[in-house]
């Protein structure tokens, strides 16, 4: 487990190796706009399969998707006219949409889920990663199944230290500002429900 501090001035370079690191199929912890997150690249399914394990997550139990802007997110999700303007106003930010998926991303994501939860983040080092890799990630908080979503780079890293499975990469921007995982809203029912507030 490689740990990188980052800063104003290795920003830049921070980002080429994360996008590195992603493109090899690693998992890299990393900075959000809510808690730190475990990423990967969404369409890698041996990376997904990693993931899962690093998590110890149940397969079945579905996983949340970052992507760069709406365009990409009609690739992923049947989106109507009406959907699309709602999406356009709570995005970037801390609100994921389940939609209605597409057959676009390894199967080992959803199991036999045939929705998606969907997010646009609002944070700068995420989102340059994003733009530059022009494909889907993993939006799933870094932390054990079970145990608490966090800010807290000491914790995380507790958390993941004894294990058989680890992130090969973690980004340490030092402590996030306090904040909850995002909204959770689906749109596949009428009227829509928010599944986590």
């Amino acid at each position: 487990m490689q740990i990188l501090k980052i800063n104003q001035k290795n920003f830049q370079k921070i980002v080429k190796i994360a996008i590195k690191s992603i493109k090899e199929g690693k998992i890299i912890v990393c900075p959000t706009d809510t808690v730190y997150g475990l990423i990967c690249d969404a369409t890698n399914k041996k990376a997904v399969r990693k993931l899962f394990k690093i998590k110890r997550r149940p397969v079945g139990k579905p996983i949340p998707i970052f992507f760069k802007d709406i365009q990409m997110a009609t690739k992923l999700a049947s989106i109507n006219k009406e959907q699309e303007k709602f999406l356009k106003k709570v995005w970037s930010g801390k609100v994921t949409v389940v939609l209605t998926r597409k057959n676009r991303l390894p199967k080992n994501l959803f199991a036999k889920q045939k929705t998606i939860g969907l997010r646009i983040p609002n944070y700068k080092f995420i989102n340059q990663l994003l733009l530059i890799i022009n494909r889907p990630l993993t939006g799933t908080s870094a932390n054990i199944s079970g145990k608490p979503a966090s800010g807290n780079i000491k914790e995380i890293l507790q958390q993941f230290k004894n294990q058989k499975h680890q992130p090969d990469l973690v980004i340490d921007t030092g402590n996030l500002p306090k904040s909850k995982p995002s909204t959770v809203l689906d749109l596949t029912t009428e009227p829509p429900k928010i599944l986590r507030p």
